[in-house]
């Protein structure tokens, strides 16, 4: 027989549950949740990516980024800076040319610009490049 007691408890157990996955991807930052996203755990090294940027910016509403991948499948752009760190996330496919991408980028303050690039053996690399802005472009 179900009791007002019983409904309770079987209630608050199940939104316990419910709650515990919350708060684990909650205590990750914005930024560590795009690098987990994208990797998936997985190690990464630092080489076999080449992030071309300024290193003075003098207005961050439109900074010119390229990002250069020899071997990569997908390629992932992190500002951490702006309000939201993840700003491009690109996956090549079987006929695109060389894993390049060439974008623009609003940049709030100063800060490193990270390429992210998966390759097409499931390895993960990375490459920085910092970019001072004199003037921010995600402001209000």
């Amino acid at each position: 027989m179900l009791t007002r007691r019983s409904t309770l408890s079987l209630g608050l157990g199940a939104a316990a549950v419910t709650l515990v996955p919350l708060k684990a991807s909650a205590s990750l930052s914005p930024l560590d949740q795009a690098i987990a996203d994208f990797t998936g755990g997985a190690s990464v090294k630092d080489d076999g990516v080449t992030v071309i940027a300024p290193e003075i910016a003098e207005n961050g509403e439109n900074v010119p980024v390229e990002i250069m991948a020899p071997g990569a499948v997908a390629i992932m752009i992190l500002a951490p800076g702006n309000p939201t760190p993840q700003v491009v996330r690109a996956r090549f496919g079987e006929a695109s040319g060389a894993p390049r991408l060439a974008t623009r980028l609003r940049l709030g303050e100063t800060q490193t610009v990270t390429a992210f690039a998966e390759m097409a053996d499931g390895s993960f690399k990375r490459g920085i490049a910092e970019v001072r802005v004199t003037i921010g472009g995600c402001g209000g």
